[in-house]
C-alpha cells in the first residue's frame, strides 16, 4: 500500500447492492483486504479481511447470526469486529481482541466504504451519481476486475477520442476526431465538452433514437474526485434544436443517458471497474435494459484490452513517461486534482507523525 497512489479520506465503491449479500466477499481496497457482508436485518458490515489470531481471511469464515466465525480455529466476532467468543470455549471472550472495521454507506445502487479516518466519514461526500437515483430515470450495469492502474481508466474515460478506433463497430465514429472540445475545472470536478451537429449516429445510438437520419451528439465528460466519472450522452435528430447546455430528451425528441463510471483502486496497478448507463428513455423496457447491460458491456471489455495491454508496456518499459496532447487535458486536470490531495494527505500524516 502507499499514499502516493490513492486518497485514503475518501469514499469508494465496495459492490453492487446485489452483489453484497450474507455469504461474506472479500475485496482489496486501496491496499486494504476487506470483507463484506449483510446481517440479518440488511445492513452492510466491512471489515478487515483477517482473522486477529493467525490472520486467515475471514471472508472465508462461517456466518453465525450477525456475527463471523474463523473457520481455522473458531474465534467469533461480532459485527462490530469485537471478539464474542474463543477457540477455547473454557476462555472467557476478550474484548481487547478485534478487527478493524471500516464505515460503510448505500447511495445510488452502490455500497460505498470510506478508507480513511472514520471521524471524517461523512455521507455528504459521496459523489453525487444523481442520475442513478433520479426519479424518470433507470439505471444498471457491470462490474470487471481490471489489470491497471485506476488512473489510466480515468484518462480514457475523460478522453472520448479513443472511441473512434477501439469502439468503431458500437459507439466510435471519425467526427469524434474533429469535433473541438472544451475543458474546465470546477473545484474538484473536471469537465470535458464535445458538441458533435449534423452527423449520422453510430449504430449503438442509432437503435437507441430508433430512426435513421442526421443527428446532434453529444458528449460531456465529468470528473468527480476521488475516482468517478458519470457521462452525459445522446443523439437528437437535428430538427429538435438540442445544444450543449439543453438537450433534455423530453424537449429535443433524442435520447439521453448517463454513463456512470466508479474506479476503486485495489493496487497500484489493478483497480475494480463499476460500470453502468442511467437513462431516461424506454425506463420501463426490462428487456431493453438487458440488452443494452450486454451491449455496454461488451463496449467496456474492448476498454479493459486496451488498458491492460497499455499497463504492462507502462512496466516494460520504465525508462519512458506517458506524454499529453491536447485531447488529454481532461485526465491531466483530473490527475493534477488527485495529486493535490494525495500530497495534502502526505502533508497531514508526516505532521500527525512529528
Amino acid at each position: 500500500m502507499t499514499t502516493d497512489t490513492f486518497i485514503r479520506n475518501a469514499w469508494y465503491v465496495a459492490g453492487w447492492d446485489a452483489e453484497i449479500d450474507s455469504a461474506p466477499i472479500a475485496r482489496t481496497i486501496c491496499g486494504v483486504p476487506m470483507m463484506f457482508y449483510r446481517t440479518l436485518d440488511r445492513s452492510v458490515v466491512a471489515m478487515r479481511d483477517a482473522c486477529p489470531h493467525r490472520m486467515l481471511p475471514l471472508s472465508m469464515g462461517i456466518r453465525e447470526g450477525d456475527s463471523i466465525r474463523c473457520r481455522y480455529h473458531g474465534l467469533k466476532l461480532s459485527r462490530d469486529g469485537v471478539a464474542e467468543e474463543m477457540p477455547l470455549k473454557s476462555d472467557a471472550a476478550n474484548p481487547r481482541i478485534c478487527v478493524e472495521t471500516y464505515v460503510v454507506a448505500e447511495r445510488h445502487r452502490f455500497v460505498w466504504v470510506w478508507v480513511g479516518e472514520k471521524a471524517l466519514a461523512d455521507p455528504a461526500l459521496i459523489p453525487d451519481l444523481w442520475p442513478c437515483s433520479a426519479d424518470g430515470w433507470t439505471f444498471d450495469g457491470g462490474y470487471n476486475h481490471v489489470g491497471c492502474d485506476y488512473r489510466l481508466m480515468i484518462d480514457n474515460l475523460m478522453d472520448l477520442t479513443h472511441e473512434t478506433h477501439v469502439h468503431s463497430g458500437s459507439i466510435g465514429q471519425p467526427e469524434l476526431m474533429h469535433a473541438p472540445i472544451d475543458t474546465r475545472v470546477d473545484g474538484e470536478r473536471v469537465f470535458v465538452t464535445r458538441w458533435m451537429p449534423g452527423v449520422d449516429a453510430p449504430p449503438f445510438w442509432r437503435g437507441a433514437l430508433k430512426q435513421d437520419g442526421p443527428v446532434d451528439r453529444w458528449q460531456i465528460c465529468e470528473f468527480i474526485a476521488p475516482s468517478s466519472v458519470i457521462i452525459d450522452v445522446g443523439v437528437a435528430p437535428v430538427t429538435g434544436g438540442a445544444t450543449v447546455e439543453a438537450h433534455d430528451s423530453a424537449t429535443c425528441g433524442g435520447v439521453r443517458g448517463f454513463v456512470i463510471d466508479s474506479m476503486t483502486p485495489e493496487s497500484a496497478t489493478s483497480m475494480h471497474y463499476f460500470w453502468g448507463m442511467a437513462r431516461s428513455f424506454d425506463i420501463d423496457d426490462a428487456g431493453f435494459t438487458a440488452r443494452f447491460k450486454r451491449a455496454q458491456g461488451g463496449v467496456f471489455a474492448e476498454d479493459v484490452e486496451i488498458l491492460e495491454a497499455q499497463q504492462e508496456a507502462i512496466l516494460a518499459n520504465p525508462d519512458l513517461k506517458l506524454t499529453a496532447y491536447n485531447i488529454d487535458q481532461g485526465g491531466v486536470r483530473a490527475r493534477q486534482i488527485i495529486a493535490r490531495k494525495i500530497a495534502a494527505q502526505r502533508t497531514a500524516t508526516a505532521t500527525a507523525e512529528a
